[in-house]
């Protein structure tokens, strides 16, 4: 009976997960194909607005082209490489942040080293004739650009001119202790006629999944956008290759989220936008926003303003980017639960000023939150194993009868007052708040490459000795001891052996979530152990 309860239970937490996800892509947002543009060569810039605008040359085509100047900028933060040729952000640096699996490296977010078959950077235009676009040659006064020791902001002026009086200047502005870039354009129409421009900023990303480790869960990697009417949308490469976007607001963003990482163009709220991304070729993707900058008549100069952010899913900060940037942060399903799990964990850290400790602390907060719940889980067990030498002994008496087996059991139960699955419920109402804090752990940049105690340097990546998993496993194998022996041979047989199977998992799963379920089994263990005292001792007294 113990062996039914175990798989009803596991049927029962598969099918709310299965109901759970088919919901979400129920409800998710059909993206819807752009109106396609006559021009040619347009089509890495789609959806051309009522007012015509010019061909832009497609990004395979740009990609091609042999790079100008490489302009150098180092902050506090970061490390990032502009190109005057379109004036790309071609690649960034995250100096407070090492890369994966080589800690004397920077991680590197943005990047253009591995062109074509690699590719995620940043461009930005502007859409009408005699314009710069992101293929247009722009120059600098310099190419080396440093944030000094006394200022909060560097300006990365680069500029263009068309030879017919239109002068436009592209600026980048650095800020110290931030990951957010203010980029303005700067149009001067020195002509005669009116100008009529749009802008757009989009990145160029590949399909190509990032490196995960083995056995390791895959977390999302695509693009997302931010809307106050559609809330925070995702789309896999998968469905931006079905069909393409096109969403106008007057609000939000868009960028593209990995795991630990983000990157997202935002425009001045008010404006009328549309949102965009296209399958341009092979497994390359363009996603992005396009904005009509209005008329600019003879003589007159015009600002055009954007913010842009790459960086960590730093949750202390990701709110104070823009509205929505905080659900970058892949928690999956359970969001509302998982939040809430991660805002204690921090300030526990906070507290403790170590990311393990806090953990344990509170697995231990979760398991005394759930105690009274667990203990009727483990009560049932307890009594159920008190049972377990009568079970035997029918099943021998009745034999292959399972009919007259089955109302002997039930009998013996209604006898001794005994809800054969009163251990399921308990331990389903528990499931959300496990299955949140396991995407916590997995889904916060905090823990990526953070110290616990001695071998254990990174909570993010699996114990390089194995130690907390053998660990683990000893755990499990006691906890399935302290458990009714179900009274068919090959069931107790199973029983014994799945804790060692199951346990070969933990050897590649991350320090910081094997920590985790070796408390809980820990703690599990005795109070399993301290109830089946009490109700042995209570039948020796009886």
């Amino acid at each position: 009976m113990d062996n039914k309860r175990l798989i009803i239970f596991l049927i029962l937490s598969f099918s709310i997960l299965t109901l759970w996800d088919s919901w979400e892509r129920h409800h998710a947002p059909q993206a819807v194909n752009l109106e396609q543009i006559t021009n040619p060569g347009q089509d890495n810039v789609p959806g051309a607005p009522p007012r015509a605008a010019p061909s832009v040359d497609t990004v395979t085509e740009n990609l091609t082209v042999a790079s100008g100047e490489r302009l150098h900028i180092k902050t506090d933060l970061i490390n990032a490489v502009i190109d005057t040729q379109g004036g790309d952000l071609r690649r960034l640096e995250l100096t407070q942040h090492h890369a994966t699996g080589d800690k004397s490296k920077n991680f590197v977010l943005l990047d253009d080293s591995q062109m074509p078959k690699q590719v995620y950077i940043s461009q930005t235009g502007l859409i009408g004739d005699d314009l710069p676009n992101h293929k247009s040659l722009y120059t600098a006064k310099a190419s080396e650009f440093q944030l000094a020791d006394n200022s909060d902001k560097l300006e990365v002026r680069l500029s263009w001119d068309g030879g017919k009086g239109v002068q436009v200047d592209k600026v980048y502005t650095f800020h110290r202790g931030s990951y957010v870039v203010d980029l303005n354009y700067e149009i001067k129409n020195g002509s005669s006629v009116k100008l009529e421009p749009w802008v757009y900023y989009q990145f160029l990303h590949d399909s190509v999944p990032p490196p995960k480790a083995m056995m390791q869960t895959q977390t999302f990697t695509g693009a997302a956008y931010y809307t106050d009417a559609a809330k925070y949308k995702k789309l896999t490469f998968d469905d931006m290759s079905k069909a393409d976007l096109s969403q106008t607001a007057k609000d939000g963003w868009i960028g593209i989220v990995q795991h630990y990482f983000a990157s997202s163009w935002l425009p001045q709220n008010g404006v009328e936008r549309e949102y965009y991304t296209k399958h341009l070729n092979g497994t390359l993707y363009a996603v992005g926003t396009k904005l009509d900058v209005g008329s600019i008549a003879p003589g007159a100069t015009v600002k055009v303003s954007a913010r842009f952010f790459s960086g960590p899913q730093d949750q202390s900060h990701l709110a104070a980017v823009a509205e929505g940037m905080d659900r970058t942060v892949d928690y999956g399903h359970l969001y509302v639960i998982a939040e809430p799990l991660f805002w204690v964990l921090s300030e526990i850290q906070k507290l403790v000023h170590n990311w393990g400790a806090a953990i344990i602390l509170l697995t231990i907060l979760i398991k005394l939150a759930f105690y009274p719940l667990s203990a009727a889980s483990y009560r049932s067990m307890a009594q159920m194993r008190k049972l377990a030498p009568r079970l035997q002994s029918m099943k021998e008496r009745y034999g292959d009868d399972r009919a007259k087996l089955q109302q002997a059991m039930m009998e013996l139960y209604k006898k001794e007052k005994i809800n054969p699955m009163g251990g399921c419920l308990p331990i389903l109402v528990q499931i959300p708040v496990f299955i949140s804090l396991y995407w916590v752990l997995q889904g916060s940049i905090e823990l990526r490459q953070a110290p616990f105690i001695l071998w254990i340097t990174d909570l993010s990546a699996p114990d390089p000795y194995y130690v907390l998993p053998v660990i683990m496993a000893a755990t499990m194998i006691l906890q399935t001891r302290l458990n009714p022996t179900p009274p068919d041979p090959i069931q107790a047989k199973v029983m014994m052996i799945m804790p060692v199977v199951f346990s070969v998992f933990f050897f590649f799963f991350p320090a910081g979530l094997v920590l985790y379920w070796l408390v809980n089994n820990i703690l599990s263990i005795l109070q399993q152990w301290n109830i089946n005292r009490s109700i042995d001792g209570g039948r020796s007294a009886a």
